[in-house]
């Protein structure tokens, strides 16, 4: 008896093992009997160690079962898992040895039902792209300085208080038309294409923003509907396109004239800043009254210049009249000096010549005035016609010259000149002025600008 117990005791020893053993047989079990699988599920207790592995619960409504994706598997996920997002994951069934806790180790994850809706969107994204809804050629240039902004989007949507935050604080000037819609839902499609018409049809705004905040593939699916891809395509107003955060693309970000990473940053494009306006414009401002200073300058210097040689015709003959008068006293001093010479020399030789030829000297004392005289006719005739041709020049750029061929200066209350028609308005009391006289007019009616 006591043999045959002992040797029962020794086999039962043998079978008898550690629980790492143990453990270590039931991982190996499990490795071997259960392939890798997809369970669908919602996240719970996410943790991202400082490793860069993440640790999470994945349950539904009867069970639970804990998981870990490896930092090397973790970095390829195009999304930031959060507490209770539901979940598509590929992994095989472990043993985590030292707790004994049996759990997931997963390869890939994505969003619950975002296999089907992926490819969904792709399919839709390269027939609308074969389409050329998505070239360049066809996108619009926002409005430098929009008047009024409209906001396609839910009332009660977070996205809006961002929008109209930014709007205020960057041009509070500008007016702000809501265009209200669901964003979200099956209705939401249908809902977004009237907004859009009904802006399209009201022609109030400069520029559309089509806004949400962000959300799951399904939060954000209303923007991957085609119908709404149309109308953001046929838009005849400029359309932003704001959704979801910046690594959410939708199918409206293509169709749209321009996309912005986010509601917020989808006001600032769609706005100026105005302190920035007033920067530059004052910087603006400065550069054109230097060189205005500068031109300033420049036509006072020539002014001068040509009021020097614009002299008035009275003054010019007067000066010319003393030149002339200078001149004949010359010419006769000249000539009185050239006698007494003559004379003198006659004197001396008297004696011994037959007597001198007055008369020949005086005949050309008289031909060297004429030719003085004509010299100085001829000097004065090109001073007239340089004093002429100056003043035709003048009379060309003349403001009155310009009044006198039929063209009139029109001014507001305020004396500041109309250019162009969508300066007035009807009943704007006008002041028109003529080459002789003024008009006071009212608008009747103010005609668009036609083709020049």
């Amino acid at each position: 008896m006591n043999t045959g117990s002992t040797g029962a005791n020794q086999g039962l020893a043998r079978e008898i093992l550690t629980v790492g053993q143990l453990n270590r047989m039931v991982a190996g079990l499990l490795q071997r009997s259960i392939a890798p699988v997809w369970v669908s599920g919602e996240l719970s207790n996410v943790t991202r160690a400082a490793s860069g592995h993440w640790y999470f619960t994945l349950k539904d409504a009867s069970a639970q079962v804990r998981a870990v994706m490896f930092r090397g598997r973790a970095q390829y996920v195009d999304f930031s898992p959060r507490e209770g997002d539901r979940v598509e994951v590929r992994g095989s069934v472990t043993l985590y040895e030292p707790r004994g806790d049996y759990q997931l180790s997963v390869e890939s994850m994505r969003r619950a039902g975002a296999g089907d809706l992926y490819q969904r969107f792709l399919q839709l994204k390269a027939r609308l792209q074969a389409e050329g809804l998505f070239d360049a050629q066809r996108k619009r240039p926002l409005p430098a300085m929009p008047r009024t902004v409209g906001i396609v989007t839910s009332p009660q949507a977070a996205a809006l208080r961002d929008v109209l935050t930014t709007l205020r604080r960057r041009s509070p000037g500008v007016a702000v038309v809501v265009y209200p819609t669901p964003v979200q839902g099956v209705d939401a499609p249908a809902a977004i294409v009237a907004a859009l018409a009904a802006a399209a049809r009201r022609r109030e705004c400069g520029v559309l923003l089509l806004v949400r905040g962000g959300g799951s593939i399904e939060d954000l699916w209303a923007f991957n509907d085609e119908a709404v891809a149309r109308a953001v395509a046929a838009s005849p107003i400029p359309v932003v396109s704001g959704v979801g955060h910046e690594t959410d693309f939708t199918i409206a970000d293509f169709v749209a004239d321009q996309r912005a990473p986010t509601p917020t940053a989808a006001a600032a494009l769609a706005a100026p800043d105005q302190r920035e306006l007033l920067r530059a414009a004052s910087v603006l401002g400065e550069r054109i009254a230097r060189a205005w200073a500068r031109r300033a300058e420049s036509l006072e210097q020539r002014l001068d210049t040509s009021a020097r040689l614009l002299r008035s015709p009275s003054a010019q003959w007067q000066e010319r009249a003393l030149r002339l008068r200078a001149l004949a006293q010359r010419v006769v001093a000249a000539g009185r000096h050239s006698l007494e010479q003559r004379a003198m020399r006659i004197e001396r030789l008297r004696a011994g010549l037959r007597a001198p030829r007055v008369d020949v000297a005086g005949h050309r004392l008289d031909a060297a005035t004429q030719g003085l005289q004509r010299a100085v006719q001829v000097q004065c005739s090109r001073r007239d016609e340089r004093v002429e041709r100056l003043a035709a020049s003048l009379a060309l750029v003349s403001p009155q010259a310009v009044l006198e061929r039929g063209y009139a200066i029109v001014q507001d209350r305020s004396g500041q000149v109309v250019r162009a028609s969508a300066e007035t308005a009807v009943g704007d009391a006008l002041s028109v002025t003529l080459a002789r006289g003024a008009l006071r007019v009212e608008v009747r009616d103010a005609l668009p600008e036609g083709p020049a």
